[in-house]
């Protein structure tokens, strides 16, 4: 590294890797959170994206720290962690949890420590923010043993974007997070919901791995278990062919034989496509199930809030959830204006960074809100916080990887 690259990292920028099964997200986030350069990989984790994560740093600021999205934590891992030959085994033990996200994000936290061998890696969890989860929460009914010795329970994901939708939500409302019951909705390729009473999860709808819960892009979201023992016995169906199906062929894809975007769909449905306006009636159908399965674990709905690529930018979808959640206050998420600007406009995705609105019609019922998904955002915030620094603070960097403050 070259001497006046080395001296800017010293400012304490942040680099942010999130990987998917099929992509990779870089970002680079300045000492005071101001995101300074970012760029998508158009290949999948693997020796491809490795270059590309090596051509992005050769064009940026020299970072001091990095933070890694890993959805699944395991058993062992109970809050965001420095990644060490320790932690680094533990992953790959549970990556069969969670194969669509660990496995590929594992390849990145490789090719990114052997690039930056001398500063810190921090893990981040999707699963951090449900630890608290109660008992009867996250207890499936099944005997003792498989819960003790197999570790059967209910984990919970999202919680990266969880964790900063619930904050953007607190200053939105001007109301402290610890005096909030709301319920969260992250939509997206992976779709869920969450109850927060007093600034915790209390409940949520994916479980022990990221299949369960809401009809999602691709994953069928819960189904009979039932089902799954009678498609091995009757039709042997192997438990490779189950798990490629239920993770990559199913949810709206499966549903409408088309697509997996909502946007397709959509647009599909108005040209009179039967097999798209069911996938999104069930789809839909799923979502408010999902959401009142949460308030249920509520005293009170403050507000219902909408995030991720769906969430965010998908009025339609949004506002057929809410126009069907009457019966827990809600009187419809959309402002009609809203709608129609983005009809006329070809319902393009829009950019929202860093925003939150207020979308339900004030006054008239449950509050309503779309925040801007944040979770890169937040993995620099808790790598800042792992390593025991302060937003607008510098991180110094010594040669055992150590950090502190200048």
């Amino acid at each position: 590294m070259s001497a006046d690259r080395s001296d800017e990292s010293r400012d304490g920028h942040v680099l942010v890797l999130d990987a998917g099964s099929s992509s990779l997200h870089i970002a680079l986030f300045a000492a005071d959170g101001e995101r300074v350069a970012d760029r998508d990989a158009s290949e999948p984790p693997g020796p491809a994206a490795a270059a590309e994560l090596r051509n992005f740093l050769s064009e940026v600021p020299a970072p001091a720290a990095v933070g890694h999205r890993i959805v699944h934590s395991g058993p062992h891992l109970t809050g965001h962690t420095l990644i060490d030959a320790r932690v680094r085994a533990l992953l790959a033990d549970v990556a069969d949890l969670a194969p669509l996200h660990v496995t590929p994000a594992l390849r990145v936290v490789d090719a990114a420590r052997e690039l930056l061998p001398d500063v810190p890696h921090v893990a981040c969890f999707d699963t951090v923010f449900h630890k608290d989860l109660l008992a009867p929460a996250r207890t499936y009914a099944v005997p003792e043993r498989w819960r003790a010795e197999y570790g059967l329970r209910r984990y919970g994901f999202h919680g990266l974007s969880y964790s900063w939708a619930l904050r953007r939500t607190a200053q939105a409302l001007g109301r402290p997070v610890d005096n909030l019951h709301v319920v969260l909705v992250h939509l997206g390729g992976g779709c869920s919901a969450c109850a927060v009473r007093n600034g915790r999860s209390v409940d949520t709808t994916m479980g022990f791995t990221p299949l369960e819960g809401l009809v999602m892009s691709r994953r069928s979201g819960s189904l009979d278990p039932g089902a799954l023992l009678w498609l091995q016995r009757r039709h042997g169906l192997s438990t490779d062919e189950l798990d490629d199906t239920l993770h990559r062929h199913s949810g709206l894809l499966g549903l409408s034989g088309t697509s997996g975007d909502t946007r397709d769909l959509v647009r599909a449905r108005a040209e009179g496509d039967a097999a798209a306006a069911l996938a999104l009636a069930t789809f839909t159908l799923s979502c408010r199930r999902g959401i009142a399965s949460m308030a249920a674990s509520l005293d009170r709905l403050d507000a219902l809030v909408f995030t991720g690529e769906i969430g965010e930018d998908q009025p339609e979808v949004r506002e057929e959830i809410c126009s069907a959640l009457t019966v827990l206050g809600v009187r419809g998420g959309l402002l009609v204006p809203e709608l129609e600007d983005l009809m006329r406009e070809g319902l393009r995705r829009v950019d929202r960074t860093d925003r939150t609105d207020r979308i339900d019609q004030a006054a008239r019922g449950v509050p309503v809100l779309v925040v801007a998904t944040g979770e890169t955002q937040q993995i620099a915030a808790e790598t800042r916080r792992v390593l025991g620094i302060a937003d607008g603070e510098v991180l110094q960097r010594s040669g055992n990887g150590t950090t502190g403050t200048l």
